[in-house]
């Protein structure tokens, strides 16, 4: 037989939005626990290595320093976060949660706070050399590409404020994006006209990543189908996100790219069933709105509960 455990809320995610619905959860008296995947709580702030200026009250060097400022008020609540926490089956009607080693928590409510994960192009190579060519972050690494030969797939701004922050080092950045223009800010945008290290090639797609041991070349298809192949050291794509969002995909309303419908409280198509921060909202992924979500939906839920003696 499972071991069983029943709480309040279980919040699937232990990123800005999952751990503030815990603060909050844990301010309106709701028992709760965080279910990180990871290693370590607070999700893509980890992939932040530039200063935080826009949060409102708080100034950061980067992610991490925000980090430890959310540590102080997580630690004064003695919030419950178990990381490394493998979610093998959501039931959301049943609202059971099915771990690894046959363990099972149920709720009167869940928090699905699952986030995004980054896009990937999906072609030979990708996998094979990662870390061996292929770096995780243009912010954190670029130091690591000095002197050396960079392609950035994307025309965003991530791909665009990535392809400049490594330009700082490389020897030569190659952006390049299957449109015949840059969606990013016109700011990004001059200021990559503006270097001369960097070379963007429009209306292409790569089609492979090759090499012996670490990435040499990126292949690319112009628009007229003829293939180049590019030296490269180092390669990184910024082609957007997608929602982690596969294990309620048969459950609950989700829109045309996965992401899950919710309504102005958070809530789901199902009854107790909260939906908070990037996986629930495509058009803001913010810091702060991820925090945002997961006050309003313990706040949603409280009165909820209160006004039901049982659900």
């Amino acid at each position: 037989m499972p071991e069983k455990e029943i709480i309040d809320v279980v919040i699937i995610g232990g990123g800005p939005a999952g751990i503030s619905a815990a603060v909050w959860c844990a301010d309106l008296g709701l028992s709760c626990v965080v279910l990180e995947r990871e290693r370590k709580p607070y999700g893509q702030l980890h992939w932040i290595h530039n200063p935080i200026r826009n949060y409102l009250g708080a100034r950061a060097r980067n992610g991490a320093d925000l980090i430890e400022r959310f540590d102080e008020t997580v630690t004064s609540w003695n919030i419950r976060i178990e990381t490394e926490s493998v979610v093998e089956n959501i039931d959301c009607k049943r609202r059971a949660i099915t771990l690894g080693g046959d363990r099972e928590i149920s709720a009167r409510a869940l928090f699905i706070a699952t986030g995004v994960r980054r896009r990937k192009l999906g072609v030979p190579g990708e996998d094979r050399f990662a870390g061996k060519g292929i770096l995780t972050s243009g912010a954190g690494e670029r130091e690591s590409v000095k002197g050396k030969r960079v392609v950035v797939v994307g025309g965003g701004d991530a791909a665009a404020e990535n392809a400049l922050l490594l330009a700082d080092f490389a020897a030569q950045v190659y952006l390049i994006h299957r449109r015949d223009r840059l969606s990013a800010r016109p700011e990004f945008r001059q200021a990559v006209e503006s270097r001369m290290n960097i070379e963007t090639i429009f209306e292409s797609e790569v089609i492979e990543l090759t090499g012996s041991h670490r990435l040499e070349h990126v292949e690319i298809k112009g628009p007229d189908g003829s293939i180049t192949r590019l030296p490269a050291d180092h390669f990184i794509a910024r082609i957007g996100v997608d929602p982690n969002s596969e294990l309620v995909a048969s459950q609950l309303h989700l829109d045309t790219k996965g992401y899950i419908v919710v309504d102005a409280e958070s809530r789901t198509s199902t009854e107790a069933v909260y939906a908070i921060g990037d996986v629930a909202n495509p058009s803001s992924p913010t810091i702060s709105t991820a925090t945002g979500t997961g006050s309003t939906a313990a706040k949603s839920l409280f009165r909820l509960l209160s006004g039901k003696k049982s659900l």
